[in-house]
């Protein structure tokens, strides 16, 4: 039988981030040199759990030390490493070498500099509400789902808890604080799934800081009104 839940973040749940890190991205690390995907993982990781990489760094030792038997094997009470597109035989001496990378990482704290997402990891890893959002109530199935962008976003917000929405509020801002020229900003909208074009006459990023701004100034369940300039 599979692994249960508890079983399995015990002893694989950060080795599974620094996994799903890689989907999609070249697991090209040597001793000399981090991929895109590691270092997506170290500087989102290290800037927000910086705990965890310690707890990477001895996950991917045990499993490329202890590989699963025949019996685990055959039980399912293993933890099904993704194809990252490395021979089998290269995949232990793979697993030490990132293993190495993070232990450097934390003794050294040689990580990268906080920057905008790289990977379509990381930027699902840095803006989680906001990929819900967009992914959700912006995809291709948007036209057929609601009148129009402003209908799609009061529908997110009527059924979603307050505190998420203060999230993405957070989110939003943070997003708009990036230094991303236009292109760069349709790309990660891409990344985070939008799939339909902003309403007119809004840029991407013009929409974002409307929607913003809106979320901004919504009343608090329960609390005072919002302020209004020149009150």
């Amino acid at each position: 039988m599979p692994l249960k839940p508890r079983e399995h973040d015990a002893k694989y749940g950060e080795l599974d981030h620094v996994m799903r890190a890689y989907l999609g991205q070249p697991a090209d690390d040597g001793p000399e040199r981090r991929s895109a995907a590691l270092s997506a993982y170290l500087r989102h990781t290290w800037h927000t759990r910086p705990w965890a990489l310690a707890i990477a760094e001895r996950q991917l030792r045990d499993l490329a030390e202890n590989p699963p038997g025949r019996l685990r094997v055959r039980l399912g009470e293993f933890y099904a490493l993704p194809d990252v597109g490395l021979p089998n035989e290269e995949i232990r001496a793979w697993l030490l070498v990132l293993a190495e990378h993070l232990k450097e990482a934390v003794e050294q704290g040689r990580v990268p500099a906080p920057d905008k997402p790289r990977t379509h990891w990381e930027w699902h890893a840095r803006f989680p509400e906001l990929g819900q959002l967009l992914g959700g109530w912006f995809s291709q199935d948007m036209p057929d789902e609601f009148a129009d962008h402003e209908a799609a976003l009061l529908d997110y917000v009527n059924s979603t808890d307050a505190s998420l929405v203060a999230r993405l509020t957070g989110e939003l801002h943070e997003f708009l604080a990036l230094t991303l020229d236009e292109a760069d900003g349709d790309l990660a909208l891409a990344e985070l799934g939008m799939e339909v074009d902003p309403p007119a006459p809004y840029s991407a990023r013009a929409w974002l800081a409307s929607v913003a701004d809106q979320l901004s100034n919504r009343p608090t369940p329960g609390g005072p009104p919002p302020h209004k300039p020149g009150q």
